[in-house]
């Protein structure tokens, strides 16, 4: 992905903050289409192709989490959602749905500007969690492929994974059969503590765990520890 001008889809039904967001993500050397609500954004998206698209969470007709469903079946676009303090909620549903992060309002523009740059460096491999060795991972059947960020099932074929997916799973990989805590997975996901009811690991884990055929009731391959967090149980072999 070519990201030396990066285009940014951002849908607020909140004029001052589409103005504001635009003028200083343009400042900062990127490309901006902006849209007031869900349907203008259904109608830009075939003329764009977006790097990352920022979606408010509440707004009038089709709300921030329909578009969000809808953009799922159209790509894996990384989706930043914006949510109203409060709505925690609305937070765990855009995580489920795909979305790779989420800023509360009100939000710092210097914040959603690190948050997109550390999304826009790992689609293109630089520093992101388990770049430094391109070397694919096999493990109980499956293959995860870093060179080319993707997922590989027992018979061969793709599974689709979002940029926050990815970099999980690679994680867990990279540290298998070891116990990583919530804190210690959103410390080296997010550069961010995870707050008490910050449940946006185990939404991820949750998500991953579909993608893997992991039976989330009694999981065999990403385990959950009591009291401690995750640990991927397997052995990973790269060749």
């Amino acid at each position: 992905m070519d990201n030396a001008q990066p285009h940014i889809l951002i849908v607020d039904d909140d004029r001052e903050i589409r103005e504001l967001l635009s003028r200083f993500l343009e400042k900062q050397g990127m490309r901006v289409t902006a849209a007031r609500d869900a349907r203008e954004a259904r109608r830009l998206w075939p003329l764009g192709r977006y790097h990352i698209a920022v979606l408010d969470i509440m707004m009038p007709g089709e709300s921030g989490l329909d578009l969000a469903r809808w953009l799922r079946t159209q790509s894996n676009v990384p989706i930043i959602m914006l949510s109203a303090m409060g709505e925690e909620t609305d937070r765990i549903v855009g995580l489920e749905l795909g979305a790779d992060d989420y800023l509360p309002k009100p939000f710092n523009p210097r914040e959603l500007l690190a948050r997109m740059r550390a999304i826009l460096r790992r689609a293109n491999g630089e520093g992101g969690p388990g770049e430094a060795d391109q070397r694919p991972l096999h493990f109980s059947g499956w293959t995860l492929e870093p060179a080319r960020r993707r997922l590989l099932n027992p018979d061969g074929a793709e599974v689709p994974l979002t940029g926050g997916e990815y970099d999980l799973l690679a994680v867990l990989l990279e540290r298998a059969n070891r116990v990583l805590t919530r804190d210690m997975l959103m410390d080296i996901l997010r550069g961010r503590q995870a707050g008490p009811f910050d449940r946006a690991i185990d939404v991820a884990v949750s998500r991953l765990r579909r993608k893997l055929e992991d039976d989330g009731r009694n999981p065999s391959l990403i385990k959950t520890v009591r009291g401690g967090g995750y640990v991927l149980a397997a052995t990973v072999d790269r060749p």
